[in-house]
Order: structure tokens, then C-alpha cells, then sequence
């Protein structure tokens, strides 16, 4: 029996179609995991600058340079504008980006003695991952399944955000979105999506099945 909602349900409807999204993807994928690539603190803290409105595999596909070049907070907060734009231009968004990482890197330095903080309060603080610690992580495929799923009619990242965690509960709000991120690239691909190899099928009012 299809319990499809649709796009423009009642948040609480939303609410509940959620719940069971994330039943049925905590049973398909218990171990998903943060896809950016890094080995610290600092290096996660620049791929999440990075992934904003980007694909984890095109910011993967920029880090490892960097990561090989500025290999301390102080490395990053003395870098040059100019180039570090040109390293992550294919990310996107890459001077508001280049900003973000030499401010947050010049905090670190500044007020944390070059290491990440370890504390909620003084991560949102740091400038350009604050959004991405607290709350859902609206990248691409986060955006695209959610409007396919009927959890958002939102295309704005921020107001996708603000819908999820809204309806998601606040444990899962990471969890939520690597899942998504994860089954957007195996199952539900934006040409060729795999509806009948879904878990989610009899739940998505986009569903081909």
C-alpha cells in the first residue's frame, strides 16, 4: 500500500513522512558516513566551507592539494587570496569561499592557538562553517531529494535547512544528510534514478514504481 504525500503537505504530514524516510534509510544505510574526505579537524573544516552548494566529490576532488599545502591554521590564514581563489574556483562561490577559510583560519589562530574547537558554541562562531555544524547540510543532492521526496518545495538551500530541521529530529540532522547524500548518488540519480530498486518508492510521490 503507498503512503506517497504530496510536495505541498502540512508540515506535520511532512513531519511524519520524514519519520518514516529515515526508518526505512537508517535499515538501507546504518553506517553512513561524512563522504569529505579529511584526517583532522581543520581539514573537515575546509572541505565543509567548500561543499556549500557543491558536490562532495568535486570538493574531494580539490582537497587533496590543499590539504598537501596548507597543512596548519597558520597556513591557511596567511595564504593569498588571489591564489586560494584559483584552487577552489571549481567549487563554486569560490571568493565568498576563499574569505570564509582565511577568516576562519585567522580565528583559529587568533583565539583557539591554531587548533579546531571542540565546543558547539565556539564552532558555529567561526566564520562560513557555523550553518553547517548546527543544522542540516544542504548540498546539492540534499536539495534535489528533498523536493523528490515531498519534504520541501523550497529550492533556497538556507530555507531547506531551516524545513529539515524543522521535521527531522535534531540526533539525525547530520546522520540525515549524508544519508541522502549517499543514496542520491547510488539510487536516486538525478538522470537515471533506480525507482524500483528504491526503499523509499512506496513513500516518494516522485516514484516511477
Amino acid at each position: 500500500m503507498s503512503t506517497k504525500v504530496p510536495a505541498k503537505a502540512a508540515p506535520a504530514a511532512r513531519k511524519a513522512l520524514a519519520r518514516k524516510i529515515i526508518a526505512r534509510l537508517k535499515r538501507e544505510y546504518p553506517n553512513a558516513t561524512c563522504a569529505l574526505h579529511h584526517q583532522s579537524a581543520l581539514e573537515l573544516a575546509v572541505a565543509t566551507i567548500l561543499s556549500a552548494q557543491c558536490t562532495d566529490a568535486r570538493v574531494n576532488m580539490v582537497t587533496p592539494h590543499l590539504f598537501a599545502k596548507y597543512r596548519t591554521a597558520a597556513d591557511y590564514a596567511a595564504a593569498d587570496p588571489r591564489v586560494l581563489e584559483k584552487e577552489i574556483q571549481s567549487t563554486g562561490f569560490f571568493r565568498n569561499k576563499t574569505k570564509s577559510i582565511i577568516g576562519m583560519a585567522q580565528d583559529l589562530v587568533e583565539r583557539h592557538g591554531g587548533e579546531v574547537p571542540q565546543t558547539m558554541e565556539e564552532l558555529t562562531a567561526l566564520p562560513g562553517i557555523g550553518r553547517k555544524n548546527e543544522g542540516v547540510v544542504v548540498d546539492t543532492h540534499v536539495q534535489r531529494l528533498t523536493g523528490l521526496l515531498g519534504l520541501s518545495k523550497q529550492t533556497d538551500p538556507v530555507k531547506i535547512e531551516q524545513e529539515m530541521m524543522q521535521i527531522v529530529p535534531r540526533d539525525d540532522w547530520t546522520w540525515f544528510s549524508h544519508t541522502l547524500i549517499h543514496h542520491g548518488r547510488a539510487l536516486c540519480i538525478a538522470r537515471r534514478p533506480r525507482c524500483p530498486e528504491c526503499v523509499l518508492n512506496r513513500l516518494c510521490p516522485s516514484s516511477t514504481v
